[in-house]
């Protein structure tokens, strides 16, 4: 396939791709079974996880493009170093609030070139919220019954907050995240705490309901690949606690170091 080709025409595919799997996971949703199992690192894995992961897959075939999943068989860093480009795909992210049925999951499909995201989607099945983002720039939308994208709106949002709005996680507060945010500069303004599950905290600091998102804690490279793309082309950044430098993808160890959104 031709790559400019390709490049111009990615995001529909993973816009489709993300809209599909959140229909299979809105039918587990509200389904009394999740078929609840635990991973050997005992994380979470429902039949919505599976299903979500199998629709994105195909979509994602036709691109000739290989995937790096969550929830797909795992590949020797050896040969995913060779890649140009590859696909990075949480299929349910924020197994733990899907469980809770709070509604704070997400589908999260990047795209990465070398060791960064150069474009990626996040869908919000519950409220059929989707971002999503490329070198033209990071938007949110609504999508209709019929897959249409309504109400489009390039991020940043322009919003007025009183205080520093800081997004934290709903299930994985750390006693290091808390010091952190105790340790921050606000230039005098008071500290409210949004919690938010998934991807979500990401795409609330690239749409500007959050001035910052700090992570002291385990992540994974799927987890955050999507909302980095979005946050980074709405003109801010996922930086590395240690270094100050953004997030790089693609490592050996897929675990993510800490982090801060801002």
């Amino acid at each position: 396939m031709n790559q400019n080709m390709f490049i111009e025409n990615w995001i529909g595919i993973a816009i489709r791709a993300a809209i599909h799997a959140g229909k299979e996971i809105l039918d587990v949703y509200y389904n009394a079974d999740f078929g609840l199992e635990y991973k050997s690192d005992h994380s979470p894995l429902t039949n919505a996880d599976k299903r979500a992961h199998r629709v994105i897959v195909d979509c994602l075939t036709a691109t000739k493009i290989p995937v790096l999943s969550e929830e797909g068989k795992s590949v020797a860093y050896p040969e995913r170093n060779q890649w140009e480009a590859f696909w990075l795909v949480d299929p349910l992210d924020g197994t733990k609030e899907f469980i809770k049925r709070n509604d704070d999951f997400t589908v999260n499909i990047a795209l990465i070139r070398g060791n960064t995201p150069i474009g990626g989607v996040v869908f919000v099945p519950v409220t059929r919220s989707i971002y999503w983002a490329d070198e033209r720039g990071s938007f949110k939308a609504i999508v209709d019954e019929n897959e249409v994208l309504n109400n489009i709106q390039q991020l940043p949002l322009t919003m007025v907050k009183e205080n520093f709005v800081v997004a934290v996680s709903r299930s994985h507060m750390s006693p290091e995240t808390e010091a952190y945010i105790r340790s921050m500069d606000t230039k005098g303004r008071s500290i409210e705490m949004k919690p938010r599950g998934s991807s979500l905290k990401i795409c609330m600091v690239a749409e500007g309901s959050a001035d910052i998102y700090p992570r002291l804690g385990s992540t994974m490279e799927w987890d955050t690949a999507a909302g980095h793309a979005i946050v980074k082309f709405a003109g801010k950044n996922v930086y590395q606690i240690e270094n100050n430098e953004p997030l790089v993808y693609n490592k050996e160890n897929l675990l993510n170091p800490w982090f801060v959104v801002k």
